[in-house]
């Protein structure tokens, strides 16, 4: 089970512990079915549903009843992948385990450097294939594909970037409803 404490530092009352250990689950399942390694998935979800974005090793053990065996490999995972980094926690000797601020925006601008270099394999495959042959066209379709979604996904980032930018400068007024 998520432990918690009965306060936050700021004074706030915590989610109520089983219902946050029962998000950590459902959403770790959730990406795991989407092909992440699942305890990687499940300390992931974890360093999601804490207040402060970080745990040490112990922490997440304590926190998904796991040994530390398991946390090392899922945080060794989540490191590979750049979605966690480790940190000294001050003061001690123990690594605190942290998620990117822009994890989510650094992610897909990964993604899209991956497209990019599908797109230029698979144009050079459809050339090797032949423009006329079945297998060429499919190819070359398929290189068509990761171009479109290329550019639609820096339309994207542009967009999620100035909508931060906009929900978050201190004089924004909240959305309209249009």
């Amino acid at each position: 089970m998520i432990g918690m404490s009965s306060t936050g530092a700021d004074g706030t009352v915590p989610a109520d512990e089983r219902a946050v250990s029962r998000f950590v689950e459902r959403f770790a399942a959730e990406l795991t079915e989407a092909g992440m390694q699942r305890m990687a998935a499940r300390v992931f979800a974890a360093l999601l549903a804490s207040e402060t974005g970080s745990l040490t090793s112990a922490e997440l053990a304590e926190r998904l009843r796991i040994s530390p065996a398991a946390v090392s490999g899922a945080v060794r995972y989540l490191g590979q992948v750049d979605m966690v980094s480790r940190e000294r926690d001050p003061g001690t000797r123990r690594d605190r385990y942290v998620l990117h601020n822009e994890l989510w925006y650094e992610t897909f601008t990964r993604r899209d450097q991956l497209l990019t270099r599908w797109e230029k394999l698979l144009r050079e495959g459809a050339e090797t294939l032949g423009p006329h042959t079945a297998a060429g066209v499919r190819t070359a379709e398929t290189a068509e594909f990761f171009a479109f979604l290329q550019r639609e996904m820096l339309g994207i980032l542009d967009r999620w970037a100035d909508h931060r930018r906009t929900r978050t400068a201190p004089d924004a007024q909240p959305p309209s409803g249009d």
